[in-house]
């Protein structure tokens, strides 16, 4: 898909979520292509963090200031992430499966990048309004994961969708910080315990 198709969809995105989660589920990418989707989205990501703080330098805590670190983390609150969507939305009665839920937040990580581009050009213009774009961003994130969730899943309510979005979320989040701590990361410093 050329750049122009990429924008296109990711506007439609906004405009008519369940329409472009639809039209993603019926792609049915093999898992060779989901895999490279997923390490692409990661990497995309990690290197606007980088660039971001390199540009602005900001205090990153510990260990995240590795750009292999906050890669590896990123990948595991995607893959956390998507698992805990997917057997939440199971117990709310949802039907869909591992690699359907993992197309549609993969496509919401090419938004991300999209939308920390977008804020690396406005937030040295105008930092006020960066924080609107921001607020906008992030609202308009909410809505597109609940309507995705609600489609994916065949819930036929918002109102579940997001129960599944805030218990999925906090499943991620026990299920990373025990991780975490098998790895050894001291959450309030970010460093490592060694």
């Amino acid at each position: 898909m050329n750049p122009a198709g990429i924008l296109s969809l990711a506007v439609q995105t906004v405009v008519a979520p369940r329409d472009v989660a639809r039209l993603l589920l019926s792609v049915r990418p093999g898992a060779e292509a989901l895999w490279t989707a997923f390490a692409l989205v990661v990497v995309l990501n990690t290197l606007l963090f980088s660039a971001s703080h390199l540009l602005a330098p900001v205090p990153v805590p510990g260990v995240l200031a590795n750009p292999a670190v906050f890669a590896a983390m990123q990948a595991a609150v995607l893959a956390s992430t998507i698992a805990a969507l997917t057997w939440v939305g199971g117990l709310f009665g949802g039907t869909a499966r591992l690699r359907d839920v993992a197309l549609l937040l993969i496509w919401m990580q090419a938004l991300r990048v999209l939308a920390q581009a977008l804020m690396a050009l406005v937030l040295p213009l105008a930092p006020v309004l960066g924080t609107g774009v921001f607020m906008a961003i992030t609202g308009l994130g909410l809505w597109i994961l609940l309507n995705f969730i609600d489609e994916v899943h065949g819930l036929g309510s918002l109102l579940k969708a997001g129960a599944v979005a805030g218990l999925g979320l906090l499943a991620m989040a026990f299920a990373l910080s025990i991780i975490l701590a098998l790895a050894g990361v001291d959450p309030n410093g970010m460093a490592l315990n060694v």
